[in-house]
């Protein structure tokens, strides 16, 4: 049963995953389909945004008055008719209204999901149930070119919202299997809230490291292909392929990492990841022509972040409490969705103002303030134990 509940956490966040690269391998088409700018797209991805960060600080008393299981089946359902609303979009303003429903369904699930495996999971499991999240986005684009080669784009999100039904179901008559792990404490109907978490010591700390990560790798993952042709003069269409090498990196680099975390523990595997994704960095530093460093250094990126937003995650219970994890987690996913929605345009807005050259150095500022914040946040949680 242990197992088999594990299998069906790691399903629904393949089901976190499938939409989540939907947008951006249809959007060339959506756009012209709908007579609307390139740049539209933006504003679906800020109203998506806006849900999972509402639905993420909310997502503790949720789980409280309901359980991870509801939580974890209605956001799936919620998840879908949100992707059937768009297969049946023919304007812009319906792509904005049931956007709100894609957020809420995404950030309520994210926090539930990533709090109980916190809770009952080793470390490589998280990282594992990253992983999946990781082949979720990878089968998406497949979804949306099958549909632009064959159809039309709104049967790439029809196609997604039928998988995403037909998972909920399974989830639906499974939840009966929940009751295999026995809570940890006991489940009060109010929570921390927003306000006291911030006031445990280490708390305010961590978000502004977990903020700077996702925001480095969302920049990482969103700039790739623009990096490539701007500054190394690739052509568009390989430099859009050499953009997954990243995302390659993040995936192949949670898998493997699933081995050793429990071995080196979230701490070190941190830094570990630090060192590398530092390394990845200064492959992009070094001024040449030579592309080959690029590429490499965008894998090397991808797998020094591998294990960093897992093992963030996973710390949480014993940095603050199995009490507590659950409301912190919802404001640290809060802060990660900030993080990945702001950033990555300021540095695109940077890139034309000055040169898409400074990606690197933009990379490693937040990549210092991630280490710095995440190691003051363990230093200060250790000597509370003490």
């Amino acid at each position: 049963m242990y197992s088999l509940l594990l299998a069906l956490i790691y399903l629904a966040f393949i089901s976190l995953g499938l939409p989540d690269t939907l947008l951006g391998a249809g959007w060339p088409v959506i756009h012209i389909d709908l007579g609307v700018p390139v740049s539209y797209m933006g504003i679906v991805s800020m109203v998506i945004a806006g849900g999972t960060i509402i639905s993420s600080l909310f997502s503790d008393k949720l789980t409280r008055k309901f359980g991870t299981p509801i939580v974890t089946v209605v956001s799936v359902f919620l998840s879908a008719i949100a992707l059937y609303g768009f297969a049946i979009s023919n304007e812009f303003w319906m792509l904005i209204v049931f956007s709100i429903p894609y957020g809420l369904g995404a950030g309520a699930i994210d926090a539930a999901l990533n709090n109980y495996v916190a809770l009952y999971y080793t470390s490589k499991h998280m990282s594992w149930l990253h992983c999946f999240w990781g082949v979720g986005t990878i089968i998406s684009p497949f979804i949306m070119s099958y549909a632009l080669s064959n159809s039309i784009w709104n049967n790439g999100y029809l196609i997604v919202g039928i998988i995403q039904i037909v998972i909920g179901f399974i989830l639906l008559v499974t939840i009966p299997l929940w009751k295999t792990n026995k809570p940890k404490f006991e489940v009060s109907g109010e929570g921390l809230g927003l306000v006291n978490s911030l006031k445990i010591k280490g708390v305010p700390l961590i978000l502004i490291g977990f903020f700077a990560y996702c925001a480095a790798e969302a920049t990482a993952m969103g700039w790739a292909s623009t990096y490539m042709v701007e500054v190394k003069g690739i052509a568009e269409e390989p430099a859009a392929k050499f953009a997954s090498l990243f995302f390659i990196g993040l995936t192949f680099g949670r898998f493997v990492g699933g081995f050793m975390m429990n071995k080196i523990g979230d701490r070190k595997m941190i830094n570990i990841g630090t060192g590398v994704l530092a390394c990845g960095i200064i492959l992009l530093l070094i001024p040449t022509s030579n592309t080959t460093l690029a590429l490499i250094g965008f894998i090397v990126i991808g797998l020094g972040c591998a294990p960093i937003y897992p093992c963030i995650i996973h710390s949480t219970p014993s940095n603050f409490g199995a009490e507590n994890s659950g409301a912190i987690i919802g404001i640290q996913m809060a802060s990660a969705y900030v993080g990945t929605t702001f950033i990555p345009s300021i540095y695109g807005f940077l890139g034309k103002a000055i040169s898409f050259s400074i990606l690197p150095v933009y990379l490693l500022i937040f990549v210092l303030l991630m280490i710095t914040m995440t190691e003051l946040t363990f230093r200060i949680t250790a000597n509370k134990g003490q």
